[in-house]
């Protein structure tokens, strides 16, 4: 559990599966120095609907676990599996302030996310509780965003790399995939017989 008076990153997504394009972007985040934690909030349901090309949420937590073993920063949470659906982000924020009022949050989310946060559920009450940590990204057209999300939000230095989960969950060989999902995750995708085509 965290101490008390922590700035907390929340960073969100489905991880399916985690990556280290994941990893660098969390290593981003914390490298900003603006947040003391960071907690990883995989989606209780992801949105693919093929069930083959989807794993479980217990599967994504425990990769996500695997794949941060080593980050002393980093806690993988299970709040949105906790809370009534739809998972939505105001919801979580709210309850984690009204359980944790201690705490100063920030919402972390890719340069590539700020591009269409004006179209997430009540975006405006989100930026009145937390201010937007967003990975910077090249090419992206997010600082033609309104000036109301822009003021609320700070961009963090991050290289990225162009990794996809959907390719990941696509190849046919977990070989292909060893180079860009850490080797614990590989090795848990391998044992679980995960993303197979039936």
């Amino acid at each position: 559990m965290s101490s008390p008076g922590l700035r907390i990153g929340l960073f969100g997504g489905a991880f399916d599966p985690v990556h280290v394009g994941h990893q660098r972007v969390a290593e981003s985040f914390l490298n900003s120095n603006l947040i003391d934690e960071l907690h990883l909030l995989p989606t209780p349901h992801p949105p693919h609907k093929n069930l083959n090309s989807s794993a479980s949420f217990e599967h994504r937590y425990e990769m996500l676990r695997l794949a941060f073993a080593d980050y002393g920063q980093v806690l993988i949470s299970d709040v949105e599996y906790k809370l009534p659906e739809p998972s939505y982000s105001l919801q979580t924020i709210e309850y984690l302030q009204k359980k944790n009022p201690g705490h100063i949050y920030f919402l972390c989310i890719g340069e590539d996310n700020l591009e269409s946060f004006h179209k997430w559920y009540e975006y405006e009450k989100i930026l009145e509780k937390v201010t937007l940590l967003v990975a910077s990204r090249p090419g992206s057209t997010s600082r033609n965003q309104q000036r109301d999300i822009l003021e609320k939000a700070i961009f963090v230095d991050h290289e990225e790399l162009e990794i996809s989960s959907t390719e990941i969950r696509s190849e046919e060989q977990l070989q292909k995939v060893r180079d860009i999902v850490p080797e614990s995750v590989a090795r848990y995708i391998e044992e679980h017989n995960l993303y197979q085509k039936s």
